[in-house]
């Protein structure tokens, strides 16, 4: 939790930490990962057998290097709006029985050549976890009960066996399994009502649990700000042993929103991930007004929020229906610093976030038949994957302020403030402290007081020549910088720049 104090611009900004405040633990699948069929997300990008660069199951193996590197728990996976007509059964077994089927998000052709079986493998080798999304257009509920049974059956049942037949002896064990993805747009197979959604919801919910209780089931939301959210929550959100269920356990874990920001100007497009904050807010307090109204007795979990598509994206500049291959900047490298900076203030209320996407589509890695890129945006998400975890600690700004437009333009309605510097601290389990500060000025460096920041101090600083620098013109304009600081006097943070101090707080030493 970051508060905030607004000061002229002639002020001394002052940033104060309290690594003795603990808010609230930050879930590690706030650095989650999504992977799609879509563009080069799977073929020629995670999976590119033929190639030099690829191991024996056709995994390349220098996306799995870098990735390893982020340390990612969770990976979702096929879709995204893929999954509206994706048919499981298609994708297990002999590869040169597979259909090839044409494909209705993203207008090509889907192969199948990678399927259930082979994305388990790869998560395996990346030592993630899956999560995976029903077909709730084009799909049945037979059709997700026997996925389920294929991923986790135990005993002498069809899909089980199917999935001995097909190599797999023991259980996948998937924890994560969303209801539908973004049922409520009209670019969807079978786009549904939020009334029609809910009840479909909550039907297969209850099927879904009555073979397999421990699943963690996720709600399809909209953005966090709409009446769907509200609807599907007050729907779903019943106490368990409810009248339309006689399950032991809640029916619903988790509320999915998704976001993407951008803007052609700057700051408008450093700024917009505010929108995010905002809409977790707001799809909390729903959460809480939900449980209200339902009667939810306190004993009961609270669900979190599943923010499980977010990035910037900008789908004219990167039309989905051809790859969606984004070139970020240093610009967008800000805003995906300040996303992350949202997701550590409210990690009381994510329970996952997941990045969209892993690879290539919209994506801080790109890949070519010969190599990796990684562009702007990989390095916010290295720095925070690598240090920002443990708990969220208080933290207080005190600074300028951009008064210009905003992307969306409610941001500025909700009175929402959009400081010069966008901060973020932590305490990590090893005892250290951690704060990232985003500086969106594109002019002006700040010299700051900072208090609370002692001793020797690793700093980590993402920055580049211009606002537009970027790493897809064959250099690598932008990338981190390891420097050293004694915490003497205050600190300048340069123009358009991403800092990340890190130290062993003093208070600290006694009790870690």
């Amino acid at each position: 939790m970051t508060t905030f104090t607004k000061l002229s611009d002639e002020d001394t900004p002052v940033i104060s930490v309290h690594p003795n405040r603990r808010i609230s633990k930050i879930n590690p699948n706030i650095y989650a990962g999504f992977t799609e069929h879509m563009g080069r997300c799977i073929y020629g990008g995670i999976y590119d057998p033929g190639n030099s660069l690829s191991d024996e199951h056709g995994f390349r193996k220098d996306v799995l290097e870098a990735l390893k590197d982020l340390d990612i728990p969770v990976i979702r996976y096929p879709g995204g709006n893929f999954c509206a007509t994706y048919h499981w059964l298609d994708g297990v077994g002999p590869k040169d029985k597979r259909p090839a089927r044409p494909e209705l998000a993203w207008l090509g052709t889907e192969t199948n050549q990678f399927g259930t079986d082979e994305f388990m493998k790869w998560c395996e080798a990346l030592g993630t976890e899956p999560y995976l999304c029903f077909n709730f257009g084009t799909g049945t509920l037979d059709e997700a009960l026997a996925w389920v049974e294929y991923c986790n059956g135990t005993g002498n049942t069809y899909y089980a066996n199917l999935r001995r037949k097909n190599g797999r002896e023991q259980p996948y064990n998937v924890k994560y399994w969303a209801l539908g993805n973004e049922t409520w747009g009209p670019w969807q197979v079978e786009q549904m009502t939020k009334e029609a959604y809910a009840h479909k919801a909550m039907q297969w919910a209850k099927a879904l649990k009555l073979l397999d209780p421990s699943l963690i089931l996720i709600l399809c939301g909209q953005d966090g700000t709409a009446s769907w959210d509200y609807f599907t929550l007050k729907q779903c959100l019943l106490p368990a042993h409810s009248a339309l269920s006689t399950s032991s356990v809640p029916l619903i874990d988790m509320h999915s929103i998704h976001l993407y920001t951008s803007s052609s100007s700057h700051l408008p497009n450093a700024t917009a991930p505010l929108a995010a904050e905002r809409a977790i807010e707001i799809t909390s307090s729903l959460i809480d007004l939900a449980r209200v109204e339902n009667g939810v007795p306190p004993t009961q979990p609270r669900p979190t929020i599943c923010f499980d598509e977010w990035n910037v994206w900008d789908p004219i500049r990167a039309e989905g229906s051809k790859g969606a291959e984004e070139s970020y900047t240093l610009s967008d490298a800000l805003a995906v610093a300040i996303w992350l900076n949202v997701f550590v203030r409210k990690s009381r209320d994510v329970g996952m976030a997941c990045i969209a996407q892993s690879v290539n589509v919209i994506s801080p890695l790109m890949t070519s038949p010969t190599g990796i890129t990684k562009q702007t945006t990989w390095w916010p998400l290295w720095l925070f994957s690598r240090f920002m975890r443990g708990w969220t600690v208080g933290a207080h700004v005190a600074c300028g302020t951009y008064e210009g437009e905003t992307s969306p333009v409610w941001l500025r309605g909700m009175d929402k403030d959009t400081p010069w510097l966008d901060v973020s601290a932590t305490i990590g389990e090893d005892g250290f402290g951690n704060l990232v500060v985003v500086n969106i000025h594109d002019e002006r460096s700040f010299e700051t007081k900072v208090e609370g920041v002692t001793g020797e101090v690793a700093v980590f600083t993402v920055t580049g020549g211009h606002i537009a620098a970027t790493n897809m013109k064959g250099s690598e304009e932008v990338s981190v910088q390891e420097s050293a600081w004694h915490a003497t006097g205050d600190y300048v943070f340069p123009k358009h720049s991403i800092t990340l101090m890190r130290w062993k707080p003093e208070e600290m030493y006694d009790s870690l």
